[in-house]
């Protein structure tokens, strides 16, 4: 069952492997892009307490942040058995409270990617699903989501939880998708 955990060391071994399993590749919705220079070097319980210190943090909307960063939810996406199996990392999302300049333009409020070996398993679509409504506890009446031009199986993910097409711009495609709020 697909769910979005709040990132935590108790994850760790799957963390890694789902990190290791994007090799060097993009991680949407991780907030790699604002972690420290080398961190996936170290996936080590060490490397991991830094990831989720830096990325806990994002989600006090009282927080003082630069003018290019917004608060933000970070989640792991997670597979678990409901029966007792433990939860394991199979993905990463980014929930923006609220969008600048940049996120209209490119980004949108939800950002995830899957691992390369679970993906085509459903979880993108799920976590999307999860998201949006979690956005609506935030008050968000919609959401934008984003996705290559080319990322066919992204753009199916967003059309199938309810993405109405506005426009691309800078090679993104760009949906609305109501929350319910």
């Amino acid at each position: 069952m697909t769910d979005l955990a709040v990132p935590d060391p108790r994850l760790l071994e799957s963390w890694a492997a789902c990190v290791r399993d994007f090799d060097e590749g993009p991680m949407d919705g991780s907030g790699d892009w604002h972690l420290p220079a080398g961190w996936r070097d170290d996936l080590s319980e060490r490397g991991c307490r830094v990831v989720v210190d830096d990325l806990l943090p994002h989600a006090d909307a009282t927080r003082p942040l630069p003018d290019d960063r917004v608060p933000c939810d970070y989640y792991w996406v997670t597979d678990g058995d409901p029966a007792g199996e433990p939860a394991v990392v199979v993905g990463f999302l980014a929930l923006r409270h609220r969008l600048n300049a940049f996120l209209l333009e490119e980004g949108g409020h939800i950002g995830y990617s899957i691992r390369p070996a679970r993906r085509q398993e459903g979880h993108a679509s799920r976590a999307l699903s999860l998201a949006v409504r979690r956005a609506a506890d935030l008050g968000l009446d919609r959401v934008l989501v984003t996705c290559d031009e080319t990322n066919e199986p992204s753009r199916r993910t967003i059309e199938s939880n309810g993405g109405r097409y506005e426009d691309s711009r800078k090679g993104k495609r760009r949906y609305w998708i109501d929350t319910g709020a």
